[in-house]
């Protein structure tokens, strides 16, 4: 059974300011994705995949593809890498792009992309965040016992730690029932005050800062892709329009197939911090995160 490693990257950065996705923020000028890398290989993922944009890619296997390929699965087999490509190109042909769109269409559409890569369970991941060692070992035990179709699993944090001062945050606010995933919605405008209170700023409702919420640390079998494809259509025929920055996300599908009885969602729950970069001003903290965890010993003093 091949464990894919699937890494969102082809997010624009508006809030931050650029692309984070290719931010040198380790110590020795390490993006974000390498720890995920690193973590994954050792919890026994033998393959990743860059869902990234096409400019992107030059950059991504002069900096990844040489030397991951060089790296051995812990089954002894070569560690595969491959790119799949986030653009306009996959939009189905019933769909008129608005004129002056250049947002991508989200998660959905991003997984969506990365199916011709995908032989079997995969773990998708945001590129631009950083879940720690034990959830990918938690991950890999999950994917191994997934059934071929109707469930799913995710790896749940605490509202209050996957927050940050520097401005607003969107979340999977999660309800959780047992050790499954009740509910989830996605909760656009959350704000972190200085006394640890949260806030959903469109409806005004205080957050409970221990909710659990997804941060797209989601694991699926293969059997996802045709009800993602599903899902993606309905967007773009009833939702999407002409609005310029719609977007059709991870979250709200796995709500819907929950909601219709496709789909059940095991929530399992790490030991480790989160952490990420939402803003410029989050770098620092970050950046200070990881030199501390080189400086323990949990990552060696270069990743490569």
């Amino acid at each position: 059974m091949k464990l894919t490693l699937v890494i969102m990257a082809a997010g624009m950065g508006s809030r931050y300011g650029g692309s984070k996705q290719i931010d040198g923020i380790g110590p020795h000028g390490e993006y974000l994705m390498e720890y995920s890398i690193h973590d994954a290989i050792r919890a026994g993922f033998q393959k990743v995949v860059f869902i990234i944009k096409p400019e992107m890619r030059d950059q991504m296997e002069g900096h990844f593809g040489q030397r991951l390929r060089g790296l051995k699965a812990n089954d002894g087999s070569a560690f595969e890498v491959a790119y799949a490509f986030q653009d306009f190109s996959s939009i189905p042909s019933f769909y008129h792009i608005p004129e002056g769109r250049t947002k991508p269409f989200g998660t959905v559409h991003a997984l969506l992309c990365a199916a011709d890569e995908v032989e079997g369970p995969c773990c998708v991941i945001n590129a631009d965040d950083y879940y720690g060692v034990d959830a990918y070992r938690i991950m890999a035990e999950a994917l191994r016992a997934l059934p071929a179709e109707g469930e799913a699993v995710m790896v749940g944090y605490s509202l209050s730690k996957t927050a940050t001062l520097n401005g607003t945050v969107s979340r999977g606010v999660c309800s959780v029932s047992g050790d499954h995933l009740a509910s989830i919605r996605e909760v656009l405008k959350i704000q972190l005050y200085e006394d640890g209170s949260l806030k959903d700023l469109e409806s005004g409702d205080a957050l409970d800062p221990d909710t659990v919420v997804s941060m797209n640390f989601w694991g699926f079998a293969p059997s996802i892709f045709p009800a993602l494809q599903r899902y993606f259509e309905d967007f773009l025929r009833n939702v999407a329009g002409e609005n310029l920055k719609a977007e059709c996300l991870l979250p709200v599908m796995v709500g819907a197939e929950m909601t219709a009885g496709r789909m059940r969602v095991r929530v399992l729950h790490s030991a480790d911090r989160w952490f990420g970069m939402t803003y410029q001003e989050d770098r620092p903290v970050v950046q200070s995160s990881l030199k501390a965890l080189h400086e323990r010993g949990v990552y060696p003093e270069k990743l490569s």
